[in-house]
């Protein structure tokens, strides 16, 4: 018993100081980078890189913070462009605000442009809005505007896509080329040409901005290839670009390093699962990259939007520890009168019950950690309340506290696996993980058979509803199992 409660404070104590610590460091460097926030020139530029923003998704805020830090890190880089954000009418005023006064971006508010393709059968609903990207080619107060999507991060400084022709883009997939990262020289006349090929219903295979485009400009992969001048000429024409100004994450897994020989590595893309975009703080160290993402945003951006939320659960959290510990010897002491019947349906919901609260544990914390958190900071958050609310099932039921926590266990050497930086490549990686998968699913199992078995022992002996008239058995009579 002892031993148990020294488990449970050391875990309580360096949760919390592995907390209490890096708040301190990501505050200080939040305020850092507030003070260093560098100052756009208020004089408008030849040329711009263009991103746009509408509402409508379940991933707005994500979106809208990972578009912030892609225009700081390319403030940071200091580009020798506008920075131009299309943004929709229904985008609130406090973002627009936000992004102008405080990123020095250009806010141009557009209307959604009607989507003619969202009813065919593959239509993906969340990118009904992303012909709004159409909008670059109506900046034609600019030369040259690179649009670009979200998800890239910036490397190195990429103005000399300003020197590319009409149109140039990168091809990461063989035969189409990707509209992630794309050169344009806007024109009036393209883009109401392009609003009536919409509005005549132009084949579009995907419904989205990636097949209008695509077959707006179907010759692409017959052009040469781009290469910069040494003088700065702007060169006429379409190119496609090389693949280094849209290098796929997905390569980088393969050998977990970047091996891209054509064209500067400059630019990082992120075109995979929604649900595993670089700002998820659950992205790392599943995905090695979104540490870099996230390392960025420490030194633009900042995390002070979440750490209120952050302080908030942390403190709650561990109030919950305290108050079961304290709670402890009177939360299983109800009573009921003797029926077999009853007896019967009872042990069954208890165990139900049980079962549930352990599993709530581990589910809860993970969807209450605010989705954009930088990962050294949001897994302590996550372990410390599952920490927290599996001692309430511990307690509350009186069970064993290493078969309760061993998904936790396993759950924090999993992710010592993933993060080991020294795998010679992504197999070795990914064999790695399946090892240690396949040899924590017998700990998993027997931890629940032994967590079972203690439930029907407390059962059998009328430890959680003691019979009225009857006294209930000694708080301390679990130490033996």
């Amino acid at each position: 018993m002892a031993y148990r409660e020294k488990l449970k404070n050391a875990s309580g104590f360096w949760l919390l100081r592995v907390l209490f610590l890096f708040y301190a460091f990501v505050a200080a460097t939040t305020t850092t980078a507030q003070q260093r926030q560098p100052q756009r020139q208020p004089q408008r530029q030849k040329n711009a890189y263009a991103t746009m923003m509408y509402m409508g998704t379940p991933r707005d805020y994500e979106f809208y913070v990972a578009t912030r830090v892609m225009i700081r890190s390319l403030v940071r880089l200091h580009v020798d462009a506008d920075i131009v954000v299309i943004a929709s009418l229904d985008v609130p005023l406090r973002w627009v605000q936000a992004l102008e006064q405080e990123d020095g971006a250009k806010v141009v508010r557009v209307e959604n442009l009607n989507n003619p393709y969202k009813d065919q059968a593959n239509f993906d609903r969340r990118f009904k809005l992303t012909l709004n990207k159409l909008y670059a080619w109506n900046l034609v107060d600019y030369d040259r505007v690179v649009m670009l999507d979200s998800d890239n991060l910036f490397l190195e400084k990429t103005d000399e896509l300003f020197q590319c022709g009409q149109f140039c883009a990168v091809f990461i997939n063989p035969c189409i080329f990707h509209t992630g990262l794309f050169v344009l020289q806007p024109s009036e006349t393209v883009f109401k040409d392009m609003i009536h090929e919409l509005e005549t219903g132009r084949e579009n295979p995907d419904g989205a901005d990636q097949g209008f485009i695509a077959s707006y400009f179907p010759d692409l992969l017959d052009k040469p290839m781009f290469h910069p001048s040494l003088n700065g000429t702007k060169l006429d024409g379409h190119y496609r670009l090389p693949l280094g100004y849209q290098m796929d994450a997905s390569y980088y897994y393969l050998r977990l390093r970047w091996s891209v020989p054509c064209g500067p590595n400059s630019v990082i893309t992120f075109p995979g699962a929604p649900w595993l975009k670089p700002w998820y703080w659950w992205s790392w160290p599943v995905l090695p990259l979104g540490i870099e993402w996230h390392k960025h945003r420490l030194q633009t951006l900042g995390y002070s939007a979440e750490m209120t939320m952050v302080i908030i659960q942390a403190v709650i959290y561990l109030g919950m520890i305290a108050v079961t510990r304290l709670a402890k010897p009177n939360m299983p002491k109800l009573c009921y009168r003797r029926s077999d019947k009853s007896i019967s349906i009872i042990q069954t919901g208890l165990k139900l019950v049980a079962v549930w609260s352990i599993l709530a544990s581990y589910i809860m914390p993970f969807f209450l950690v605010p989705s954009t958190l930088h990962p050294l900071l949001a897994w302590p958050l996550y372990f410390l309340g599952s920490f927290a609310l599996s001692t309430i099932a511990i307690n509350s039921f009186f069970l064993p506290i290493i078969p309760v926590l061993a998904p936790w266990l396993l759950i924090f050497g999993s992710l010592l696996v993933m993060a080991y930086p020294w795998y010679s490549n992504g197999v070795v990686r990914a064999l790695a993980v399946f090892l240690y998968a396949f040899c924590s699913a017998p700990i998993v199992w027997v931890s629940l058979t032994k967590v079972m078995s203690c439930l029907q022992v407390s059962l059998e002996r009328e430890i959680f509803f003691p019979r009225l008239g009857e006294s209930s058995p000694p708080s301390g009579f679990n130490k033996l199992y």
